[in-house]
């Protein structure tokens, strides 16, 4: 019997900055990964998203995991800045989580300053 090709779940098991953007994905840690990611304190994963208007607190199931290391979730929005819901700023609040919408590659750029300065920070990252 001949074994499939296996996709693994990507997972970086620790904090890097984010050295490119573009071309649907993201550079960090001499890597590349297609898609957008979760930039969390306990790695960097893929994540299956692709549109930040369809956002919900299940999408984000694995940032409020990681509440009590969380103080800012920067979430990158694709190329245009589109709101949370009122439905999903107020779930991230009550884990103490501050949201701040913004342009993907403003994400990036805000993400790598605030890993520079050990914040407790975390990127959720439509891809562009």
């Amino acid at each position: 019997m001949t074994k499939g090709i296996e996709v693994k779940e990507a997972h970086f098991p620790g904090r890097a900055p984010i050295d490119a953007y573009g071309n649907g994905g993201f550079r960090f840690a001499d890597m590349s990964h297609r898609g957008s990611m979760l930039f969390l304190p306990s790695g960097i994963y893929g994540w299956d998203k692709q549109d930040a208007h369809t956002l919900t607190a299940e999408d984000l199931e694995r940032v409020i995991a990681e509440a009590d290391q969380i103080e800012v979730l920067l979430v990158g929005t694709g190329m245009e800045i589109k709101p949370l819901s009122k439905e999903l700023r107020a779930v991230l609040r009550a884990h103490r989580i501050s949201s701040d919408p913004m342009s993907t590659g403003a994400a990036v750029r805000t993400f790598n300053v605030m890993l520079a300065e050990s914040r407790a920070v975390a990127a959720a990252l439509i891809a562009v």
